[in-house]
């Protein structure tokens, strides 16, 4: 159990670092907790098995968020301001604590789902990419959960006094880039199709719960993303399928318009599919006929850190290059100049 309460405590290091002391004190007093033999161990023991990459903290901290959205967890909700709550973040342990108790078996169950963020920040990217490339644009998303960033060129990106993307979007990423991309084009997607193994319908009372549920309780800024996205998803298609990245792009590959440029894009998923269909679709990229730019957005381990990196490579040729590095959820974005060649 000891390296499971490691487990809990780095990970809440993390969400400090990143800004949500909410999500930290949860985290840490659930360390404590199960330390000493209390309810978060019951809760937690069919996730102790888990790899890291599934991240079973954040499930934990996102199956209470789904709690207090539902309203069956009052006195937890006090300290989320994600529902208007203002009670101290640092105090938030005992309430819950008290809504373990309470809840155990909807808690397990809960756990037992995979992380789906579908962070919106991430759009900053992509879409700063889309404005590399200036062609039409077929967009495919591996591991897309609910397609949120599939509609990345119908959010505002602001920098300074110009606004690109959709000006008047509900989902308004400020100052998403340190510097911006080294060329800009207008983007247009024709085409848009993603693949989950479990993909959400954002559309669905539970797909937005579920979605929201994920974001950290205090970080109002990525909540109000979310629910401009959601807005968005309402009125622009997009389809995710229930697949795999190699039985999905097998079939979309063969299927690429020779009058549109074939965009994949994947963003802080690869570390989720297994090692085998990762080099499945490496090799299936590598003999695409036609012109295809994969651009990834994943961790990547530096100096004894985790950077999150930005890569596109281009296909057939197999060129690789290091665009820009970002934040977990996204911006800012920090180009690094390159650019690619198509």
């Amino acid at each position: 159990m000891t390296p499971f309460v490691d487990r809990l405590l780095l990970q809440a290091e993390q969400c400090r670092l990143m800004g949500s002391p909410l999500t930290g004190a949860l985290l840490e007093g659930a360390a404590a907790d199960m330390r000493a033999g209390g309810v978060t161990a019951e809760v937690l023991a069919g996730s102790l098995e888990l790899p890291p990459g599934t991240v079973p903290s954040l499930r934990f901290a996102g199956a209470l968020h789904r709690l207090v959205l539902e309203r069956k967890a009052p006195e937890l909700a006090l300290h989320y301001p994600s529902v208007g709550g203002t009670a101290p973040a640092e105090e938030v342990w005992p309430a819950a604590e008290r809504a373990c108790r309470e809840h155990v078996p909807e808690l397990q169950q809960l756990m037992t789902r995979t992380v789906q963020t579908n962070e919106v920040g991430r759009a900053a990217v992509l879409f700063g990419v889309l404005g590399m490339l200036g062609r039409r644009v077929r967009l495919l998303e591996v591991g897309a959960s609910a397609g949120l960033n599939l509609r990345a060129d119908h959010f505002a990106y602001a920098t300074g006094d110009v606004v690109l993307g959709e000006p008047s979007s509900p989902v308004r990423l400020v100052d998403p880039w340190k510097n911006p991309p080294p060329v800009r084009h207008d983007v247009e997607v024709v085409e848009r199709r993603g693949c989950d193994p479990n993909p959400l319908d954002p559309t669905t009372t539970d797909g937005r719960l579920t979605l929201t549920s994920y974001v950290w309780g205090d970080q109002s800024v990525r909540l109000e993303r979310l629910r401009g996205a959601l807005d968005i998803a309402a009125r622009v298609p997009a389809q995710v399928e229930q697949a795999g990245a190699l039985e999905f792009l097998t079939r979309e590959l063969a299927a690429s318009d020779d009058d549109l440029l074939t965009v994949v894009w994947h963003s802080v998923v690869w570390q989720y599919v297994d090692p085998a269909e990762r080099k499945a679709v490496e090799e299936l990229l590598a003999t695409a006929e036609r012109r295809v730019v994969r651009v990834s957005l994943e961790p990547e381990a530096v100096d004894g850190s985790y950077v999150f990196r930005v890569h596109a490579t281009t296909y057939p040729s197999g060129r690789r290059v290091h665009l820009a590095d970002a934040l977990g959820h996204g911006p800012p974005v920090r180009w690094t100049g390159a650019r690619i060649e198509l």
